[in-house]
This record gives structure tokens, sequence and C-alpha cells, in this order.
């Protein structure tokens, strides 16, 4: 059960029913989360791309390396760029997203989703699509009236995307690791913040 309320600086509070009663809290992320989202970036990871990407290369992923990523990310944060965190009461982050300006030149859409990802355990609850919505009213207050994001075709995320209204607008080939995969480009020719 999800129900919506602000809090002081506007600052979105949602209330999760999840093996008891919790308070989420979505808000725009600081350096002092970089911990936090290095831990969700690389373990969800893992869980989602089990079985899409090898093993060797799931294991292989660094923390520190991962760590130094997001870092720069903030120390370059440009002023279109938001990075959103869902965290509980004891202030674990259980998902982020980030976006900003679209970075790919050869769709017409205005910003962008660069990353969305949540625990797999907290999954299935809203959290996603609370920082989905966040995100969306970051891009439109940057005046962005569409968006897209990229996922691979092999994503059990793509089914998300596509009810939130994102249609398959393009695709192309990638390589992470030694695998190849196809990649989908999903888009939203008009945002609505809901």
């Amino acid at each position: 059960m999800i129900r919506q309320a602000r809090a002081f600086h506007d600052v979105p509070v949602c209330l999760i029913s999840y093996m008891g009663v919790v308070i989420l809290i979505i808000r725009k992320a600081d350096m002092n989360d970089i911990d936090g989202i290095t831990h969700v970036h690389i373990e969800s990871w893992k869980t989602t791309y089990k079985g899409i990407i090898s093993e060797s290369y799931l294991s292989n992923l660094s923390f520190e390396n991962r760590k130094k990523n997001w870092s720069d990310i903030f120390s370059n944060l440009k002023q279109d760029e938001s990075v959103f965190i869902a965290e509980n009461t004891n202030g674990s982050i259980l998902g982020f997203a980030m976006s900003g300006r679209n970075r790919n030149h050869e769709f017409d859409h205005a910003g962008e989703i660069y990353a969305i990802y949540i625990l797999s355990e907290f999954q299935g609850q809203g959290i996603g699509r609370l920082l989905f919505q966040e995100t969306i009213g970051s891009l439109m207050e940057q005046g962005y009236e569409s968006m897209m994001l990229w996922v691979l075709a092999d994503n059990p995320s793509l089914g998300f995307y596509q009810r939130l209204g994102g249609t398959v607008i393009g695709r192309e080939n990638i390589k992470i690791g030694e695998d190849h995969l196809i990649e989908l480009a999903i888009g939203w020719s008009e945002l609505v913040k809901g």
C-alpha cells in the first residue's frame, strides 16, 4: 500500500507497507549518499542481470571502482541532472534514479533517465514508480517535455517501462564484458507528472 504526502521543504514522503509499516523517503541525493548508491548499483546489477550478463563479469564488479564513478558524477553534476534516492527511516538506501539532458543525439527526446535501480528485495513495492515520478517531475522542471532511457532487451524491467507508457523507439547492439547484448531505447513523447 502506498500513500504519498508532502513533508518539509517539499520532500515527498511515502508510506509503504512491507512486512510492517515502513516510512520511505524519496529525496535528492548528495555526496553523503555515495556509499549507499554504490551498494544499490552493484547489488541490483548482480540480481537484475543474472543470466543476462556473464557471472564472471558480475562477480568482478568493484565497490571501489563504482564508488569512484559516483564520486566523479557528483563532483561534475550538471545543472539539469538530478539523482534521487529512496531510503527507509534507518537511512538505508533502497533504490536510486538519475536523469538529465538526453545524451543520444539520434533521438529527439529532450530528457533521459540514465539509471534507475532498486534492491531486488524491494522491487514490486512501488518504489520504482515513485522514483520514476520524481525523475519525471525533475525533467519537467528543467523544461523537458519528452524523455527516453535505455534498457537491455532481456531486462525484466522492460515491462515496467512499457506499463508506464514507454514505447520502443530504437535498438542497438552493445558489449558488456564479453557479452553481446541488445539494448532498447524506450521513449515518452510527452511527459506528465502523475
